[in-house]
């Protein structure tokens, strides 16, 4: 065992689990430091603003109180997009969150630009909110999977509860779509 996966760095996440069920709660917050930044993005993506530390937090939460029930027949990074995704529609369903559209993270664009690289930056992001509101809840979804977090269409269809052949359709519809509406524009 080399010093990194001894430490939980490059440890796969089976490994991890398994050690947390040992014990070691270090192995949980390798976990957690390796999937909470993507499980964020994917709830930014649903078009939360406001709560999504929380509910990135809760879904930790559930994850690991119900970890026994893991049966590793999907990624662990695609069971945690599952449970956040239902927190998610949870909350909307409660009317605890209002619906809000997805926006571009700080780090989601380049740090150095001057004015004129600002301007077309801004018009740029506008642009492509705008392309992706114009998207179907499933599409926007399905679409955000694909590009932000690198899923494949079957952990597309884990995640959103469809299969993989509608997965790939609704991807390639939103594809279609946001680049018709960045042409038109």
């Amino acid at each position: 065992m080399t010093a990194d996966t001894a430490s939980g760095v490059e440890a796969p996440d089976g490994e991890l689990i398994s050690r947390w069920r040992a014990g070691d709660e270090r192995a949980a917050t390798h976990l957690v430091a390796r999937h909470a930044p993507s499980v964020a993005r994917y709830v930014a993506s649903l078009g939360m603003r406001e709560g999504v530390e929380e509910v990135v937090q809760d879904a930790f939460v559930r994850a690991f109180g119900s970890l026994d029930a893991f049966r590793g027949e999907s990624s662990l990074r695609t069971w945690l997009f599952t449970i956040a995704r239902r927190l998610v529609l949870d909350r909307r369903r409660s009317g605890r969150r209002r619906r809000e559209t997805t926006e571009l993270q700080d780090g989601d664009v380049a740090t150095e630009y001057d004015a004129l690289d600002s301007l077309i930056a801004e018009e740029s992001q506008q642009k492509m909110r705008h392309a992706i509101g114009r998207l179907t809840t499933t599409q926007r979804e399905v679409f955000m999977l694909r590009v932000n977090d690198g899923m494949s269409y079957k952990e597309i269809a884990d995640v959103v509860g469809t299969t993989e052949g509608a997965a790939r359709v609704h991807y390639h519809n939103a594809l279609r779509q946001v680049k018709e509406t960045l042409h038109d524009d």
